[in-house]
């Protein structure tokens, strides 16, 4: 597998410094610490890379051939999720729709006091403004799909499962839900950003 030019930097920095804190291995390379969080996972995952608490990374060797499914089990959903759009049910269609268009997303989750009771896409939406309802009065309840019908992951549960959701649904994106009893939504897993993970771990040189 081909690393990154930055991907090799991290690792050259970890052997001659390790074990070394992210923030260290960061500023080393003049960037946010945010920024190479997904390259220091990859590198995690891919077995270049170890990590203990308190101590920080430190230098594993090359790793053997690891396989796709292994490294999509040992990714957390939380390690890549986005930040959740969500919409009170209150909202009417058309405030819903601007979200889409605004925020550039392809699903909005609706909640009531915090808690998801209900998901809309873009088809649900193109469906409603093709007929005759205001949607400036008509609420997103009316249309959205509703609990128990949605499909969605935890934090803790592998990008595996979130992928085989996804597919077994044929959907675009999974609300990340706090537990199983709280319906809080606390993320999104989508399409794009499994994609995004596939090029990361493809080591694409892009940035």
């Amino acid at each position: 597998m081909k690393l990154t030019e930055r991907q090799e930097q991290i690792i050259a920095i970890v052997k001659d410094r390790g074990p070394i804190i992210g923030d260290d291995i960061a500023g080393s390379l003049e960037l946010a610490r945010g920024t190479i969080r997904n390259d220091l996972s990859v590198l995690t995952m891919l077995g270049y890379l170890d990590a203990r608490p308190k101590v920080g990374y430190y230098y594993k060797g090359k790793p053997e051939l690891v396989r796709i499914r292994d490294v999509l089990d040992s990714i957390k959903v939380e390690d890549i999720m986005s930040v959740p759009v969500v919409q009170d049910e209150k909202a009417s269609v058309y405030d819903v729709i601007c979200t889409i268009f605004l925020e550039n997303i392809g699903t909005v989750f609706i909640t009531r006091c915090g808690e998801i009771v209900g998901c809309v896409s873009r088809k649900d939406l193109l469906r409603s403004a093709i007929g005759t309802a205001d949607l400036e009065k008509t609420p997103i309840s009316m249309i959205m799909t509703r609990m128990p019908n949605i499909i969605s992951v935890g934090p803790e549960d592998s990008i595996y499962e979130a992928c085989i959701k996804i597919e077994q649904g044929e959907i675009d994106a999974l609300p990340v839900l706090s537990g199983e009893k709280d319906l809080k939504v606390v993320g999104r897993i989508t399409k794009t950003n499994i994609n995004r993970l596939m090029v990361d771990l493809g080591g694409d040189d892009v940035q």
